[in-house]
C-alpha cells in the first residue's frame, strides 16, 4: 500500500516532465540552426571583406567589420542562451533525482519501522546490537578469505 503512494505522488511530480524537457530541447535546436545561419552569414562577409579589402576605403572596412563583429555578438548571445537554456534543463532533472532519492528513503524507513513493528528480525542481524551485523559480516569474510588463502 505504502509502495503504490510513494509511487503515485513521484509519477505525479514527473508528469510534466517529458513535455518540459521537450521543450527545452527544441529551444535548443532552435538555437543551433540561428547560430548555424548566423555562422553562415559571418563566413559570407568575411570572403566579401577579404575580397574586397583593397577596394574598399576605410570607412567602409570599418563598417565591414562592424557588421562582422555584430555577427560575432548575436552568435555569442544565441550560445549564451542556450548554455543557460541547458543549464535550467539539468537543473529541473536534478530537482526530480534528488526528489525521487529522498521519497527513496523515506520509503525504505518506512520499510524498516513496519518489519520492526511486525517483529522481524534478519537472519545476520538477529540479537545484535546496531553495528555489530557489519562487524560479523567482515569477520565471516575475512575468514573465508583466510581458509581461500590456505
Amino acid at each position: 500500500m505504502a509502495t503504490a503512494i510513494y509511487l503515485e505522488h513521484y509519477l505525479d511530480s514527473i508528469e510534466n516532465l517529458p513535455c518540459e524537457l521537450q521543450r527545452n530541447f527544441t529551444l535548443m535546436q532552435d538555437l543551433d540552426n540561428r547560430t548555424e545561419e548566423k555562422t553562415g552569414e559571418i563566413d559570407k562577409l568575411a570572403e566579401e571583406y577579404i575580397s574586397s579589402v583593397r577596394n574598399l576605403a576605410s570607412e567602409q572596412r570599418v563598417e565591414h567589420l562592424q557588421k562582422i563583429q555584430s555577427a560575432y555578438s548575436k552568435c555569442k548571445e544565441f550560445s549564451d542562451d542556450k548554455v543557460q537554456l541547458a543549464m535550467q534543463t539539468y537543473e529541473m532533472v536534478d530537482k526530480h533525482i534528488r526528489r525521487l532519492d529522498a521519497d527513496l528513503a523515506r520509503f525504505e524507513n518506512d520499510l524498516k519501522e513496519k518489519l520492526e513493528v511486525s517483529g522481524y528480525e534478519s537472519p545476520e542481524g538477529r540479537g545484535l546490537k546496531k553495528g555489530e551485523g557489519q562487524r560479523l559480516r567482515e569477520k565471516r569474510g575475512r575468514k573465508s578469505l583466510k581458509i581461500a588463502q590456505d
